[in-house]
């Protein structure tokens, strides 16, 4: 056993890994003894060649389990983001037709309770949920501030997107929003935050900053009814850059409800762009 699985009281981590980097630094921190991987096609984007994995659709929650206990895997840890996928033309097998009905109905709430559906399955199939952070505890994000200082107005701009954040979070919405000298640009809905920042991108220039005059943040927070085991809001380098090429001033997040993947990458990027990176103490509005 890995020290981490030795004092958490499991044996072998299974790993579900969807798009983005998160999935790979989790193996990357499992160091000699690594998880076995199921790959979600259409969204994992590694293909973990180099360690024990296996592919399945999202909608085969049968073949997952079954390939989870044939590694001996005794905990799940997802990691990555998939989007809702078209029930019309998902792959599934008996287990997964057997979950539509109640993530059908959990999906009319939100997110999250559709979350909790997919992790109570596990759960009930004997398997420890993991949360990322656990594992990642040097991911974590810590109160304080990276990269450049926040002025006057972009104080003004965060206090403002972690409130309109929490809100949205309260009605199982999203998790971010963009505010630019007290203007609302943005809400993450089901787009997700990369297409947010996007979508940000393609604003009149008035609305935005630009490389010579940024203004404007970024705020991620975890929902207030969220399932923190599976979903933790993330941010990464490529965050950065979208910000960036938005023309924001900064990124507000909340201690201990975020992850920040390749750390160093992300202070290079903040420092290159001149942006800054604003963790708050949790509660702090």
């Amino acid at each position: 056993m890995t020290e981490i699985s030795a004092s958490a009281g499991w044996r072998k981590l299974g790993l579900i890994a969807g798009g983005g980097d998160l999935p790979r630094e989790i193996v990357r921190a499992m160091g000699a003894q690594p998880p076995f991987v199921i790959r979600i096609s259409g969204f994992a984007e590694d293909d973990f060649d180099d360690i024990d994995s296996v592919e399945h659709s999202v909608g085969e929650i049968g073949g997952i389990v079954k390939s989870l206990r044939s590694a001996g895997c005794d905990a799940v840890c997802f990691a990555g983001y998939i989007s809702r996928p078209d029930i019309r033309t998902l792959r599934m097998d008996a287990r997964g037709l057997k979950m539509v009905p109640r993530a059908l109905a959990a999906g009319r709430k939100g997110d999250d309770a559709v979350l909790r559906v997919v992790v109570d399955e596990f759960e009930r199939a004997g398997f420890r949920i993991v949360g990322p952070d656990s594992l990642l505890g040097p991911l974590s994000a810590e109160a304080g501030c990276l990269g450049a200082a926040p002025d006057d107005e972009a104080q003004e701009d965060a206090d403002k997107a972690m409130a309109i954040a929490a809100e949205i979070g309260r009605l199982d919405i999203g998790q971010g929003a963009v505010v630019a000298r007290g203007v609302v640009l943005a809400v993450e809905a089901q787009e997700g935050t990369n297409a947010m920042l996007e979508r940000v991108a393609s604003l009149p220039q008035p609305l935005r900053g630009c490389p010579g005059a940024r203004f404007g943040v970024l705020a991620k927070r975890p929902k207030p009814i969220q399932e923190r085991r599976v979903d933790m809001p993330t941010i990464g380098v490529d965050t950065v850059q979208l910000c960036a090429a938005a023309g924001l001033a900064g990124i507000a997040l909340e201690a201990g409800g975020a992850l920040i993947v390749d750390r160093e990458g992300v202070i290079r990027a903040l420092e290159e762009a001149g942006l800054f990176l604003q963790i708050r103490p949790a509660g702090r509005a």
